[in-house]
């Protein structure tokens, strides 16, 4: 099959396009390699696709002629790209732009698609609101401009499938953690600032916060598992994550026991927006995906811990 992934040398989207390629599909990655976070792990995660042969094409999608050189006979668009996260340097304009723009352009071209067997929306449990631990037919309230543009974009594509004009899903994803998140991320973060001997910056109360951290592995097959199952998921929204929940608190302490390390902790205002529960209702995937992570906590900071030693 040939597949597009947008979003391509973000966190899950490297990996996506790696796990699609090793499954024999001719992968199209694209990215626009913004500046909201260094360079030096985009470059990273883009060399590593370039190793496994997957060619790179830097594209913005809120440019309006940025498919004019694509291919129309695609099967799959994953659609990953998007103004991350909860951030007080990013402006509504920036999550407008890359959040409702971008994914309209993208569905423009997907309409031009004949071949197109489905559209995969990457969505957020950010959409809930405040706390994210329903299954996917509860009424979204989301707390921030993050979440509120990414329904929106989720509206948007699902909107083609109502009409039936393409079939498409939206994946709303839990907590992910593990090799390439971030550099702002909490556990990179916790693992850089834990190997410098420097204090973590902890919002006030968080340590409290209990997360649904879901190993990228595990998303990753849950995201490619979508193929060959078109008519069971199109139109739907489906949360992907583990079942298993962690307070902040037992997240540090993971990293800790893995660097053999205290880390010392700086506590810091409360961040507006900021989700105090996810725990990801994942009966919709087992049901529709077989989905069925297994990765433990301190598995995934194992493997993170890992990662980041060998490339920083």
């Amino acid at each position: 099959m040939k597949i597009l992934v947008t979003g391509a040398v973000g966190f899950i989207g490297s990996h996506t396009a790696e796990r699609l390629h090793a499954l024999g599909h001719e992968v199209i990655a694209l990215d626009n390699f913004n500046d909201y976070y260094d360079q030096e792990l985009k470059d990273l995660n883009a060399k590593a696709l370039t190793k496994k042969g997957i060619v790179v094409t830097k594209k913005d999608l809120r440019d309006s002629d940025f498919a004019k050189d694509l291919p129309t006979d695609i099967n799959y668009i994953f659609h990953f790209a998007a103004q991350p996260g909860i951030s007080q340097t990013s402006t509504f304009e920036d999550y407008f732009s890359n959040n409702i723009i971008a994914t309209k352009n993208l569905i423009d071209y997907a309409m031009s698609c004949e071949a197109l067997k489905l559209f995969i929306n990457i969505g957020t449990s950010s959409i809930y609101g405040l706390e994210a631990t329903f299954p996917e037919d509860k009424a979204p309230k989301p707390a921030s401009h993050y979440g509120v543009t990414k329904l929106a974009a989720e509206q948007l594509v699902l909107q083609k499938s109502r009409e039936q004009q393409m079939r498409a899903c939206s994946l709303r994803l839990y907590s992910v953690i593990g090799p390439r998140e971030r550099p702002e991320k909490m556990y990179t973060k916790l693992i850089a600032l834990g190997l410098q001997d420097k204090p973590f910056p902890l919002f006030e109360g968080s340590d409290k916060h209990l997360r649904s951290f879901t190993y990228v592995g595990d998303i990753v097959d849950g995201v490619v598992s979508v193929i060959g199952n078109e008519t069971k998921v199109d139109g739907e929204i489906i949360n992907l994550g583990t079942e298993v929940e962690h307070t902040t608190q037992e997240g540090i302490e993971a990293v800790e026991q893995v660097l053999g390390k205290s880390i010392t902790l700086n506590v810091i205002p409360k961040r507006p927006g900021d989700q105090s529960r996810t725990k990801a209702n994942i009966d919709k995937a087992r049901r529709l995906l077989n989905y069925n992570p297994q990765t433990t906590l301190l598995e995934a900071v194992r493997k993170q811990v890992e990662w980041y030693k060998a490339n920083f």
